[in-house]
């Protein structure tokens, strides 16, 4: 069976009233949050209770949502070019206000006209100083962990770059000397061809350098002194 439909009359009994004044009121501020989390509206809800208690829910400031309100409720209850001029006059002069108000707290956040402020109006001044330093902080050592990284980046292509040349000079190393092993050859082979026979000789800095061998006319005569060619560089 379907529930029956519920009369909707002022509750006599004050117990029960209170009691469907607490569930309703409860449940009418949950749809309120729903919804302004659902759909990304404004909401703002006022109840006052049969006794004058207030109970509100709202979505971002209440305040803001009710000068909301009224810029939109006057503005379309426009009548007359009169009634409007008064409704754009109003907004300049909420737009001034609020230009002032953001200059003054400039001036305190400066450290300038502070003396006649209170005790609590400074300790608001103390906590804005201190969210924005934080904030300062925050953005320099982002942007400091920003270079540093980027200062890492470079060594390491660098470091890369060093070991490639590193890489490169060495395979150069090791074809000049095998160009040296093999022009060296070539030298001792031509060499060998030559009429007069050569020792070879290296000095203390590796240079080879060749000298003809001592020969004898015959078997009965003492050999003469070697024909010195002079030391013959081939480095």
């Amino acid at each position: 069976m379907g529930r029956g439909k519920i009369v909707v009359k002022p509750i006599e009994n004050l117990t029960s009233r209170q009691v469907t004044f607490s569930k309703r009121r409860n449940g009418l501020l949950k749809k309120a949050r729903e919804l302004s989390i659902l759909c990304d509206a404004e909401v703002g809800v006022i109840v006052f209770s049969s006794t004058g208690k207030l109970y509100e829910f709202s979505s971002s400031s209440m305040g803001s949502i009710i000068e909301k309100y009224k810029r939109e409720d006057e503005y379309h209850q426009l009548l007359s070019p009169t009634a409007e001029a008064k409704f754009w006059q109003r907004e300049a002069e909420n737009l001034k206000q609020q230009l002032n108000d953001l200059q003054e707290n400039h001036r305190h956040l400066k450290g300038e006209e502070i003396s006649g402020l209170s005790v609590k109006d400074l300790q608001n001044l103390e906590s804005q100083m201190k969210m924005s330093l934080k904030e300062i902080r925050a953005k320099k050592e982002q942007g400091f962990a920003d270079e540093m990284k980027k200062l890492n980046d470079q060594v390491i292509i660098m470091h890369q770059e060093s070991m490639n040349l590193f890489k490169e000079l060495s395979v150069q190393r090791k074809e000049n000397a095998e160009l040296r092993k093999k022009i060296y050859a070539n030298e001792v082979n031509s060499s060998s061809h030559h009429p007069q026979h050569f020792g070879e000789k290296y000095d203390s800095y590796g240079s080879l350098h060749l000298q003809p061998r001592q020969s004898q006319e015959n078997d009965n005569e003492t050999p003469e002194t070697a024909i010195d060619l002079g030391r013959l560089n081939l480095a």
